[in-house]
């Protein structure tokens, strides 16, 4: 406290010096204190000062081990204490100033030696020993032992407006506590409305008046987050909390944070000064309740698991201290002393249909105020009352009282739209429930926040309905769920034995097969011609899923027919010497029924001319109207019409003769997306350049494959145009450096970097495709 050392050396408690030096010049031990003259003095200068009659009654205490004076600016002429408000008792010294001859405490000490030429006074330094504190604690009654126990308690901010808590760890949780790690500890937590005086009851309920959590008698909030501090004498982590219907941003979140603190409180006081008992007290505590037990208890118990606990966390809430102050109503039960407080509180909570089943307890406490200040007795006997049941809620150490709220902070954390906050009640569903929404149905997701970083996947209440743009509709194998298992199968255009060229001539000839892992090939859609069952009545189930943001979606074997296409041609360009008019004739088909939209009827389902029901023979052909999708000949469908509501552009197209005559209805079709086309839509219009360009196959050989890549590129494929260099290699693409596509994860590579052949049958690639290096190098199936 003083830059002079040397002086402050003389200032040790076991070489105390006269301070008078009137008559032994300052080097005589100090053997009395002389409150009027503020000073120590030696035997032979305390004889000779109070020889006069006037000086001769002064106050005098001899001094023992240890001794350290009162400070001197504290007291008045007369030794009244000026600041007893502001220091609660007389203050010891910490220094005396050897130039204006005075005793000083800490605060004093700053207040009158911090500026000016006072600064550089010397100073002469107390330390108070053991020996006096041992004997200042003997004297204390239990009071004052208390007093001073919560005289450093400090308060600090633990959790943000945000949710976020500030406070890193465990260790930084019980440091800034000030507490043992070993320490067993209870939880008080306060709410109320703003202005209602919550931090000041607990700084007089708990640190005997003390500002530990800050006070203002401003209009705006000074408590902003949840604050925190620990109470020594009842062993209790005291919580301060924002109050309700003061917040104007992040709202929602702030109601989520109160239920996070009530959840890991032991007990919980709710103060309020409204001379009635609003419904929004019983509304708040019964949506809490309810809250509780729906989204907390599980997450409370999972942390009861890791941190080996004997006593659950969550076998009970809080218990719940109604602190009601009044000024010009009676107390609640004062007209009646045979009614109970709390059996009026139970029936209120029954009339307004709300059940706070999830407390522990709940008990009344009320003080009516005619003159300030407020009577808090009342209320530290109750808490201190509850504090000593055990037999609910038992203590626990610091470091779990933080688990529990870090559990809690990252399992419901994270912004809440304002379409989905519910003025119906005070915690609805929204805040501590998934916000995914399923894109086909619209349906909510069940789930707790932040599910899916532990790997639980999105669950919804409702079953889901199909959509085409989605195509949800899932296929599992029959025969193996009959066994026990759920495999789900796909349809696709060839088996996964089938060599690229013969499974593009069996699907000409045999059409689409389902494949199933155990089974194997469990259906062909032509392979008996005529008769030929549904796969749903005979082989497959089939059930329809939610779509849930952010997942690959249902990856059917139509999401690649474009690109498929393609690489059918390159096969047949290869063997194209060989191809005759039979093997044409049937690709032909194979482009039909590979590539057509979901509307279209199958070919195989068509026998007739929808209009006027001509039989088909073996060689005649089947024309798809464009606008319904039904099957024509081409005599009842030889006109054409634009029909972009079925995504087929401005460009007339085949359509029927009834869609002709109609084309100024609109049609009722659901709507695709603006920014992409379905793939089978794609495929046809790659098809249908090809086979109405050219009569053979052999002559669409001679059209650039690059002219058509692009519409036939897969949804996941990054364009051609984004790419300009290897994503491996960073090698820059030219001329004379082909781009390609690896069909694993759709990035852009150079040849020497995806050289590699693997199935992906994730992507509806069964025989060996072209993969990259890095995908080529992940084990199992891709």
């Amino acid at each position: 406290m003083s830059a002079h050392t040397q002086t402050a050396e003389k200032g040790q408690n076991t070489t105390l010096l006269c301070q008078e030096s009137y008559v032994c010049s300052g080097t005589d031990e100090a053997v009395f204190e002389c409150d009027e003259c503020r000073s120590l003095q030696c035997q032979r200068c305390e004889e000779e000062l109070h020889q006069p009659e006037r000086l001769r009654h002064h106050e005098r205490t001899r001094i023992r081990p240890g001794h350290v004076p009162y400070c001197d600016s504290c007291k008045g002429a007369n030794g009244s204490i000026m600041h007893a408000s502001i220091m609660g008792s007389r203050q010891m010294a910490a220094v005396r100033c050897q130039v204006c001859k005075i005793n000083l405490c800490v605060e004093c000490q700053k207040r009158t030696h911090s500026g000016g030429n006072r600064r550089k006074h010397p100073v002469t330094v107390y330390h108070a020993g053991k020996a006096q504190d041992q004997e200042e604690e003997e004297g204390m009654d239990e009071e004052t032992k208390r007093r001073k126990m919560t005289e450093k308690v400090v308060s600090f901010l633990l959790v943000d407006e945000t949710e976020e808590i500030q406070v890193r760890n465990e260790e930084e949780f019980i440091k800034k506590l000030d507490c043992s790690p070993d320490q067993h500890l209870k939880v008080v937590s306060i709410f109320g409305n703003t202005g209602d005086g919550k931090s000041h009851t607990l700084n007089h309920t708990f640190f005997y008046g003390r500002e530990v959590f800050k006070t203002s008698p401003a209009q705006e909030s000074c408590t902003v987050g949840v604050w925190a501090a620990y109470d020594p004498v009842r062993k209790v982590v005291v919580i301060d909390t924002e109050g309700l219907l003061g917040a104007t941003v992040n709202l929602s979140q702030r109601t989520r944070l109160l239920l996070k603190v009530l959840a890991i409180s032991d007990l919980v006081i709710y103060r309020t000064r409204a001379d009635r008992l609003h419904n929004d007290l019983f509304k708040f505590l019964g949506d809490a309740s309810e809250a509780y037990l729906k989204h907390f208890t599980k997450e409370l118990k999972a942390t009861t698991a890791r941190c080996g606990l004997d006593v659950p966390l969550s076998t009970l809430g809080p218990g719940v201290i109604i602190f009601h102050e009044t000024v010009y109503t009676k107390l609640l039960g004062s007209d009646h002393p045979s009614e109970v407080p709390e059996k009026l509180i139970q029936d209120r909570f029954r009339k307004l249909s709300c059940f706070p089943e999830a407390f522990s307890s709940i008990h009344y406490k009320g003080t009516r105020t005619y003159n300030p200040p407020t009577d808090f007795s009342g209320l530290r006997r109750a808490v201190e009352q509850q504090l000593e049941n055990n037999t609910t809620r038992s203590p626990r150490q610091p470091g779990v009282i933080y688990k529990a709220l870090k559990a809690l902070s990252d399992r419901f954390s994270g912004e809440i739209p304002d379409d989905q906050m519910a003025h119906s009640s005070f915690f609805p569903d929204e805040y501590f429930t998934c916000s995914s929404v399923c894109l086909s149905c619209g349906c909510g997701c069940k789930k707790s926040m932040n599910h899916a970083k532990e790997g639980v996947p999105h669950e919804s209440k409702s079953r889901c309905r199909y959509s085409h743009q989605y195509d949800n509709r899932v296929y599992t194998c029959k025969a193996c769920y009959e066994r026990g298992m759920e495999v789900s199968v796909v349809p696709k255009t060839s088996a996964s034995t089938d060599s690229p060229w013969l499974g593009l001539a069996k699907y000409a000839w045999s059409g689409y097969v389902i494949e199933c892992p155990n089974c194997g090939v469990v259906y062909r859609s032509r392979q008996y011609w005529f008769g030929n069952q549904d796969p749903v009545n005979t082989v497959v189930r089939t059930e329809i899923e939610h779509v849930w943001p952010g997942t690959d979606g249902f990856l059917k074997d139509n999401n690649n027919a474009a690109q498929r296409l393609l690489d059918g041609m390159n096969f047949m360009a290869q063997s194209v010497s060989e191809l005759s008019l039979g093997p044409t004739k049937a690709v032909t088909s194979w482009l039909t029924d590979q590539i057509a939209p979901a509307y279209w009827r199958p070919n195989s389902q068509i026998l007739s001319c929808n209009k006027c029901n001509t039989p088909f023979k073996d060689n005649d052909t089947k024309h798809h109207c464009r606008a319904c999708g039904e099957g024509f000949c081409d005599g009842c469908s030889s006109k054409t019409r634009p029909v972009p509501e079925r995504g087929w552009g401005p460009a007339p197209v085949r359509v029927c003769d009834n869609c002709y005559e109609n084309r100024g209805i609109q049609l009722d079709v659901a709507e695709l997306p603006s920014d992409e086309e379905g793939g089978t839509l794609i495929a046809r219009k790659v098809g249908e350049a090809v086979q109405n360009t050219l009569g053979a196959v052999v002559t669409a050989m001679d059209i650039p494959l690059g002219l058509v890549k692009d519409a036939a590129r897969p949804a996941y494929w990054v364009p051609d145009h984004e790419i300009l260099h290897c994503h491996n290699c960073r090698k820059e693409f030219s001329v004379k450096l082909s781009k390609h596509h690896c069909r694993a994860c759709g990035q852009g590579f150079c040849d020497e970097c995806s050289h590699d052949r693997r199935a992906v049958p994730s992507r509806g690639w069964d025989h060996p495709v072209r993969v990259c290096f890095n995908c080529n190098k992940k084990p199992g199936d891709l």
